[in-house]
Order: structure tokens, then C-alpha cells, then sequence
């Protein structure tokens, strides 16, 4: 989202924690004395607004305002600008040539933007910055951000100065929360897979204790009894975790949040299955390695 502006710094209102949390509004025409600072190759105003759509039913939208042509241009790549023209995110589910109602104004779609997503699920709009201010700022000439190309050495009076990695932050700010609440639960997820998993091993121990008995007794090597606990352990924490990548594919097109997987979580998924499955062994391990030889002669004798 960030990155599709193709800016190298944002220039903010002092006290603004970021453009997308708190938009703050000021005149657009600054822009004239940000183009003039040291370091700065161009220049161009932009403005965020949360609007209200009601097509195809009614729902919050989160729509950018950009000079066409200018910087942040590059998110509206998919469809031509102005004229009461949008670009939308395919979340909303409408095509080019349908109509979009924004605040009660009407829009036609003139392309569509695919994963541009703020806020947890917020579908995205694009427009003019013209059509932005008619829309949700009362006909005034106003920005709440100018996006820079070069990084200027220092900003106007009354402004600051934001990297990209500060808009990130911004921009995941409302998530925080959210975040670590799947993060706590992904943990106790895994507690629960290594109970799972411990028990299915130990029990599995516990009813060839007696083969454990002969196996010692007749002078196998108690390395080689753990050793077969931990494959089967393994075994069954490497297909939970298939099983788990199985399931996600699946679940995804049902989940109304844009989901994205890194690739090293798939790396990191058998591994941490690994670990899991090994320290949820180590109870049926212990009694695998004190079992007694002679048991195997009491069973005989039974």
C-alpha cells in the first residue's frame, strides 16, 4: 500500500502521527514550498479520506485523492483518473463501467486494484485529488500529506517529516492490537498440538512397554527404542503441519481479510513442528529408557 505512492518521504502536519490514522488537513498549495527545498526532485500533494459506499451495499471505503500524472499516480496505474472516475479494489466487487456512490456522489469504475487493502479489510478507492476534495472536503483546495521524490533536507514550518517505514507503522497502527491477539492465540495453538501430540506418543509407549522389555533384553539398544519414539513423534507433527497448509489454502478465499503468507513461514512450519514433537516425546522417552528388562520375562511367565 505504502510502496504503490512510489514517494521517498512524506511531509505531514507537525503533531500528525502519520497520513492514513490521523489525516490532518492543510492548503494543498504548500506543495509550491516543498518543491523548493534541498533534495527534493518533485513534488505533489495527496489526500486520504474515509468515505461511505453504498454499491453494491453499504460499507466503509478508504479513498485516496492524487494529482494524475504526479506522485502516488502509480497506485492508480490500473485505469484512467478525474471526470468522476474511480479506481476501486476488486473486494468491492464491482467492474470497470459500473457505478460507485462515495459520501452520495457517484463514481463510475474506470479500473480495478487487487489485495489494496487498509485497517484489517477496508477496501480502497482511488481518485483525483480534485474529485477528493468536491467529495470529502467541501470543495476546499486541501491535502493531508505531499509525497516527495529525494528526501529533503529539512520541511516548512508547521510540518514534519515521515519515511515510508514511519507510514508503515502508521498504517498497521490499528492492527497492533489485533496482531496480538493471533499471536497469542498461535501459541496456545501450538501448546495444544504438543499436548496432542505427547499424549498420542506416550501412550503409544506405554502399551509396548512389554516390547520394550524383550527388545532390551535380547540386547537391542535402548538409542535405537528412542529413536523409533522420536520418528513417530515427527511423523506426526510433520502431517499436522501439511495438513495445516492443506487446510489454509482452503480456508483462504472464505476469510474476509486479505491474507498473505510469507514464504518463510512455510519454511519455518515443519521445523517448529520438529521442536514441538520432539519436546512433546521427551515424557515417553524417560519411560521408554527406564523400562526394565525383566519385564519381558514376567510377561512370559503370564
Amino acid at each position: 500500500m505504502v510502496g504503490s505512492f512510489g514517494a521517498d518521504a512524506w511531509v505531514v502536519p507537525a503533531g500528525s502521527v502519520g497520513p492514513f490514522t490521523a489525516p490532518t488537513t492543510f492548503q494543498a498549495s504548500w506543495v509550491a514550498a516543498v518543491r523548493r527545498l534541498p533534495g527534493v526532485r518533485a513534488a505533489d500533494p495527496v489526500a486520504v479520506a474515509s468515505t461511505t459506499t453504498s454499491t453494491p451495499h453499504v460499507r466503509p471505503l478508504y479513498v485516496t485523492g492524487v494529482v494524475p500524472g504526479g506522485l502516488g499516480f502509480q497506485a492508480a496505474a490500473a485505469g484512467p483518473l478525474g471526470g468522476d472516475r474511480a479506481i476501486v479494489d476488486a473486494k468491492l466487487g464491482l467492474h470497470p463501467g459500473q457505478r460507485v456512490v462515495l459520501n452520495g456522489r457517484p463514481f463510475t469504475v474506470s479500473g480495478l486494484t487487487h489485495g489494496r487493502t487498509v485497517f484489517a479489510g477496508w477496501a480502497t478507492g482511488i481518485v483525483s485529488l480534485a474529485d477528493l476534495q468536491r467529495t470529502a472536503l467541501d470543495g476546499l483546495p486541501l491535502a493531508t500529506a505531499i509525497l516527495t521524490r529525494g528526501v529533503p533536507s529539512h520541511v516548512p514550518p508547521r510540518f514534519s517529516l515521515l519515511t515510508n517505514a514511519q507510514v508503515r507503522t502508521d498504517l498497521l497502527r490499528p492492527v497492533g492490537s489485533a496482531k496480538q491477539t493471533i499471536s497469542l492465540i498461535r501459541s496456545l495453538l501450538w501448546v495444544v498440538a504438543g499436548a496432542i501430540i505427547g499424549a498420542m506418543v506416550y501412550l503409544s509407549a506405554l502399551e509396548r512397554m512389554s516390547q520394550f522389555a524383550v527388545l532390551k533384553a535380547v540386547g537391542v539398544r535402548t538409542r535405537s527404542l528412542v529413536g523409533s519414539l522420536l520418528v513417530e513423534a515427527i511423523v506426526a507433527a510433520l502431517a499436522a503441519a501439511a495438513l495445516a497448509v492443506g487446510l489454509e489454502r482452503l480456508i483462504r478465499p472464505a476469510v474476509a481479510l486479505s491474507v498473505e503468507v510469507p514464504w518463510t513461514s512455510y519454511v519455518l512450519l515443519p521445523l517448529v513442528a520438529i521442536a514441538i514433537g520432539v519436546l512433546a516425546s521427551l515424557a515417553a522417552l524417560r519411560k521408554a529408557i527406564a523400562v526394565d528388562p525383566a519385564l519381558a520375562f514376567a510377561a512370559a511367565a503370564r
